[in-house]
């Protein structure tokens, strides 16, 4: 939400250092995302007047004007000179004082002002209208400013819109601040001083007028189902002008980011953005029947029924969502996100139905975002709005709209206030308890019980201060997150300050705080993920469902994504299965600006279920992906691409850190993960427990989330690693005695491994072969035989307690090239 301070300062006083009233206002939950400073954007935009306007000499709607822009532009001897601007607006003379844009200013949607020729004539400028400057929708031609209007003044200065706008960041709690009286409100209570509320004496202007037919003999407002509206009420006015808002009215909502649309949608948009009540103008001709009479009925949408919206798109509308409808015209508004574009305000409008209602927040949102329909009153509508003190909001509206738009409210015969009003379902004030004594206990610190007192009062809730231990608390209607005693401990505390609070250690005699098991292996595999080149990062949980599809991971049969029930979009609808997919997305995101070498780990929880599941299954995982390099290119060096060599090299040193023995890289077929690429993918064991795979992306998963391959990639399950990991590994002591190294080569069959080499060669080794490395491997048909690989070994020979001889090594390497041979049809190769 954006604050107008110049507007806030209307209800409270703001404190005049700017970077400590965001930062208090940071320490008590209203996140300050940015500061914007107003009227900058209208920076070479000055007051100007015409002092001739001429036609253009090639053109039959175009005019030739000199303008005065004052000191603006000044000649070589540092006196104003009139500059030359080609307009082609039609409703101005000369002698008009008007707004020119000079060469160098940059209007609202990145039009950029320069010198130009129009048709052969030379333009120094632009005049400018409103909608140019962002101020309203009108086109119909420029500003036409005051007869006394300076000349040669930055627009900014003139129209007095220099201000700092805050962009706020309001918790979904927090519906009471979505508005610059609850943001008022707000701020009193940090600072502990008064604010002022205008509702009251706005609401006062409203007089309705004795005459004609009453509205509750016009209107009437059924609604089926309370749940869906708790609270609806209509006013009418009749006798208004539509057209434009009134210079300050149109500054207001500039000042927010709003432009004007026209004098009766301003207000309605006016006293959201001020008290947090969205409402909403039928034009009351097009919604009556033929008799003169509107019944106005809110309930559930039917299946398959249509409404074009104010933006002119055709809704399909679903039982879910709730509309306002008459019997005659079917759906006129889709209740709490936006109106219907057959009942809209226009410039032909006379009669006005102001709606004013609460909608449930629930379905709000859920149409809001099944439609991808987002607006200022459904934000409000689906965190909340009071349903209390919605008639003098309504009033404060009708008297504005008078005031604006001429006209006149027609009165009620049931009551005084003009108005009819369903309400079906009433909030009542919640009634709390607030114990001094053990809401000091539970804060470690002595808070004075005045001070208690008085922040809930300043917050809105009536106390019954009864000088002994508990207080009786009424919280307000506007407030619905004060549900319970311990809500109101922490609004006390906020405001009260907890970097007030000293810092102390948790009670207790003989006890102490220590890291559990697995906290310390995450911590080593963080340490040694970053160590091996990995940048830490984070991802979405929330998932596409093709995810899965697109990258080609299966699971096991009955295993079913988590679906959400209120997704933000239809692209985060489930719940992520992987790491990987969101990894693969940051891989493209940094590819596609040029980064190239992109080397990322996230550690992570994913989530799945099962047919007739109650809760999901979580599991905490570590996965991440390496592509293009570690190391960037030399005079003298070429980056070397990292493959699944590397990635298998990061497991390495995993296995090591976290003192996993027996571990095993056993290699995965097609079949098991068509995801990776065949020949270059494995799985992890370590003794008889699955810690996950390693392996590079397959193409067609590259392909299909954007990103160049080669990506080598992992994905370990923490729970495994952390009841696999040792404490530490066995000791061994530094080699006394001189170690003999041995050749070796073998001819084998093209489907043996190097791991079921390795592990025959470590078994006929006995305790005296201390290591095997494979150091090449050859193919040549005509050398070593088709369908043949030869495999070539560093064998190292050494015992612990003696310097070993060449005939005991000679005998070991002739029983271990015997044991080879049988168990896997090997040759020696000499």
């Amino acid at each position: 939400m954006k604050v107008s301070l110049k507007w806030l300062s209307e209800y409270v006083e703001v404190p005049s250092n700017l970077k400590a009233f965001c930062d208090r206002l940071d320490l008590t939950g209203t996140g300050v995302e940015a500061v914007e400073t107003l009227g900058a954007t209208f920076e070479h935009v000055v007051t100007a007047q015409v002092l001739a306007k001429e036609p253009h000499p090639d053109s039959d709607h175009m005019w030739v004007c000199t303008v005065d822009v004052g000191a603006c532009n000044l000649d070589e001897e540092g006196n104003p000179q009139p500059i030359t601007v080609v307009c082609g607006a039609q409703n101005f003379e000369a002698g008009d004082h008007i707004v020119t844009a000079l060469p160098g200013a940059e209007l609202p949607g990145g039009v950029k002002i320069k010198k130009s020729k129009l048709r052969g004539v030379a333009s120094c400028g632009m005049n400018c209208s409103a909608r140019e400057l962002g101020l309203s929708s009108d086109h119909s031609g420029i500003m036409i400013l005051p007869e006394d209007a300076p000349v040669g003044v930055p627009y900014a200065e003139y129209a007095q819109l220099t201000d700092m706008v805050l962009d706020l960041e309001i918790t979904p709690n927090r519906p009471d601040c979505l508005s610059m009286v609850g943001m008022a409100r707000e701020v009193g209570a940090m600072y502990r001083i008064p604010y002022r509320n205008p509702l009251n004496s706005m609401a006062e202007k409203m007089q309705p007028v004795r005459e004609g037919r009453a509205i509750d003999s016009t209107v009437s407002i059924t609604i089926p189902e309370p749940d869906r509206c708790p609270r609806y009420t209509v006013r009418i006015i009749r006798g208004v002008k539509v057209g434009p808002s009134p210079d300050w009215l149109v500054e207001r909502l500039a000042s927010i980011g709003q432009r004007s649309v026209n004098n009766v949608v301003d207000v309605t948009n006016y006293i959201l953005f001020l008290f947090g009540q969205p409402l909403h103008s039928f034009d009351l001709a097009k919604v009556r029947n033929a008799h003169g009479y509107a019944n106005i009925m809110v309930r559930a949408a039917e299946e398959g029924e249509h409404l074009e919206t104010l933006d002119g798109v055709d809704r399909v509308l679903t039982p879910d969502m709730t509309v306002i409808a008459t019997p005659d015209a079917g759906p006129i508004a889709l209740a709490g996100v936006m109106g219907g574009a057959a009942t809209e305000v226009d410039e032909g409008t006379t009669e006005i139905l102001l709606e004013a209602a609460t909608f449930c927040p629930g379905r709000t949102s859920r149409t809001s975002r099944n439609l991808g329909l987002f607006s200022e009153s459904s934000m409000r509508y689906e965190r909340g709005v009071d349903d209390h003190g919605i008639d003098v909001r309504s009033a404060a509206a009708c008297a504005l709209i008078v005031e604006v738009a001429g006209g006149e409210v027609v009165y009620a015969i049931t009551n005084n206030e003009g108005m009819v009003d369903a309400w079906p379902k009433k909030t009542e004030p919640k009634q709390l308890q607030f114990r001094i004594s053990r809401f000091c206990q539970m804060m470690g610190a002595n808070i004075p019980r005045a001070i208690v007192v008085e922040i809930l009062k300043r917050l809105g809730c009536a106390v019954e201060d009864n000088e002994g231990d508990r207080l009786q608390v009424v919280a307000p209607t506007f407030r619905p997150d004060l549900e319970r005693e311990i809500d109101l401990y922490e609004e006390v505390l906020r405001l009260w300050g907890m970097d007030r609070i000293p810092a102390t250690l948790p009670g207790g005699r003989g006890r102490f705080g220590t890291r559990t098991a697995a906290a310390l292996a995450n911590d080593i595999v963080v340490a040694t993920l970053r160590a091996s080149g990995l940048n830490d990062t984070m991802t979405y949980s929330f998932a596409d469902p093709a995810d899965m599809e697109r990258l080609g991971m299966t699971f096991e049969a009955g295993v079913l994504p988590v679906e959400l029930i209120n997704p933000l979009n239809s692209a985060q609808s489930v719940m992520r299965q992987s790491i990987i997919p969101g990894l693969l997305r940051s891989v493209a995101y940094n590819q596609a600006r040029g980064v190239s070498d992109v080397q990322l780990f996230e550690m992570g929880t994913v989530f799945s279920t099962a047919e007739g599941r109650k809760k999901p299954k979580e599991r905490q995982k570590v996965a991440g992906v390496l592509a293009g390099s570690l190391q960037r290119a030399g005079w003298n060096t070429a980056p070397v691409q990292l493959d699944f060599f590397d990635a298998k090299g990061v497991m390495e040193n995993l296995v090591r850190e976290l003192a996993l023995f027996k571990v095993r890289f056993a290699p995965l077929s097609s079949e098991e993960a068509p995801f990776l690429q065949p020949g270059r993918a494995a799985s992890i064991v370590a003794g008889g427990t699955a810690l996950g795979w390693v392996g590079e992306i397959h193409p067609r998963a590259c392909e299909a989330f954007e990103a160049k391959g080669p990506v080598a990639a992992f994905e370990l399950d923490l729970g495994a690693l952390q009841k696999s990991r040792n404490a530490a590994r066995p000791y061994v002591d530094v080699p006394s005695f001189p170690p003999i190294e041995i050749d070796q080569a073998f001819v084998v069959d093209e489907d043996v491994t190097a791991e079921r080499m390795g592990q025959v060669i470590k078994s006929a080794g006995g305790k005296l072969l201390e290591s095997v490395q494979l150091f090449d491997v050859f193919r040549d048909a005509e050398k070593v035989g088709p369908g043949k690989k030869s495999m070539a070994f560093k064998l190292v020979f050494r015992s612990p307690e003696r310097t070993l001889t060449s005939d005991e090594v000679e005998k070991t390497v002739a029983k271990l090239q015997a044991k080879v041979q049988g168990a896997t049809g090997a040759e020696v190769r000499g």
